[in-house]
């Protein structure tokens, strides 16, 4: 028994270690009807399928989610990386939003990026 709850300590600070999700790059380009193309880039410690980046989100100035790319594995060898989404709605007169990754562990954090819409 206590060599188990060792383990188990030992996996969960494993989890620990590859920290929350940081968007280090974002490019948005507008489709038209008020949509937009997001290619978002993430770092993220991946550790394999109990903790990776699973998604990153599109935050309106509300705090509202906009649109969200789910991420369906991890990406342990291939850091930073890069995904996109498209046909994002942006209300009209909204001119910035927030691209905040996720992680399977933490939930949303990490550092964000805000970003000015093209126009």
């Amino acid at each position: 028994m206590k060599r188990l709850l060792i383990l188990s300590a030992l996996l969960v600070g494993t989890h620990a270690n590859a920290g929350e999700v940081d968007v280090v790059g974002v490019k948005a380009a507008k489709s038209g009807n008020g949509t937009y193309r997001f290619s978002v880039t993430l770092k993220h410690a991946d550790t394999g399928w109990d903790h990776y980046a699973d998604k990153w989100e599109v935050v309106g100035p509300d705090g509202n989610v906009l649109g969200k790319r789910v991420l369906a594995h991890p990406h342990v060898n291939e850091q930073p990386f890069t995904r996109s989404l498209s046909g994002v709605k942006i209300p009209a007169g909204v001119t910035k939003v927030t691209l905040r990754g996720g992680d399977k562990v933490h939930g949303t954090g990490g550092v964000e990026m805000t970003v000015e819409l093209p126009k």
